[in-house]
């Protein structure tokens, strides 16, 4: 799917969306409703197992909420779609892992959607800010997620200031998973979403739920739902034929077949 706005490319099982609105890749209620799509379908695709999310250019991964729709009256709470602003952040089920590669700044809302995927490459040249403080409102997304990846001072710095992270400070505290040369940042993320992509996607669905789930439960609440398959992929897994065949493969020492059944 090529849209004038998201493009979405399938390299066997990997989808790769870029957000392409010049200048800033900012997203309006339209963009973020098609994204929504795309993930909505990428979600119910047995055939992909991995996306990568990046942006177009050199200079923006992404400046969040268009503030020139805004300006035409284009409301915070606008319908953003299935997927909530920028596709992802609030759709049911998407257990497939993500790779945001960050390749310039990401900024407001496009630091959340950053934030939304599951693991972060971002290019040297990449920046990010929460400069909602600035203009007198919540950034809601970040507000929520960003104490609970990043130590809280830190977080509540960003917050309160909207001052700019550059990407060695990000990878120090643990916000992003590696840094490399900007031309070589869609090799690398090429490469981990190929890695991902061989890897059990039950499992990775498994994963995804248990970490989400989990947040304001105790351990032994957690552990109680995994070992009586209170959760569907826990239930799914158990229950598979992937979860007989890694078994098998590593008796056999030979490389698993997954089915994602």
């Amino acid at each position: 799917m090529i849209d004038h706005a998201i493009e979405a490319r399938k390299h066997g099982p990997v989808l790769e969306v870029t957000i392409n609105r010049p200048k800033a890749n900012a997203i309006d209620a339209a963009t973020s409703r098609i994204m929504g799509e795309v993930f909505a379908d990428f979600r119910d695709d047995p055939a992909l197992r991995a996306a990568i999310v990046t942006g177009h250019g050199s200079k923006f991964f992404c400046a969040g909420w268009d503030l020139k729709a805004a300006a035409a009256g284009e409301a915070p709470d606008s319908n953003y779609g299935v997927g909530g602003f920028g596709g992802m952040q609030e759709l049911p089920g998407l257990n497939k892992p993500i790779i945001a590669a960050v390749n310039g700044m990401a900024v407001g809302g496009g630091f959340e959607i950053a934030l939304s995927a599951d693991l972060i490459v971002a290019a040297d040249q990449a920046s990010f800010a929460l400069p909602e403080i600035n203009a007198g409102t919540l950034a809601d997304a970040a507000t929520v997620k960003l104490p609970r990846r990043i130590p809280y001072h830190v977080a509540m710095d960003l917050l309160f200031t909207g001052r700019w992270m550059d990407a060695e400070e990000a990878r120090r505290w643990g916000l992003v998973n590696r840094v490399v040369p900007a031309d070589r940042l869609l090799d690398e993320a090429r490469k981990l979403a190929e890695l991902l992509a061989g890897g059990p996607p039950l499992v990775y669905a498994c994963i995804k739920e248990v970490a989400r789930e989990t947040q304001n439960m105790s351990f032994q609440q957690s552990m109680d739902m995994i070992n009586q398959r209170g959760f569907a992929t826990v239930d799914k897994l158990y229950s598979s034929e992937d979860q007989l065949e890694g078994a098998r493969a590593f008796a056999e020492k030979r490389r698993p077949q997954w089915k994602g059944r």
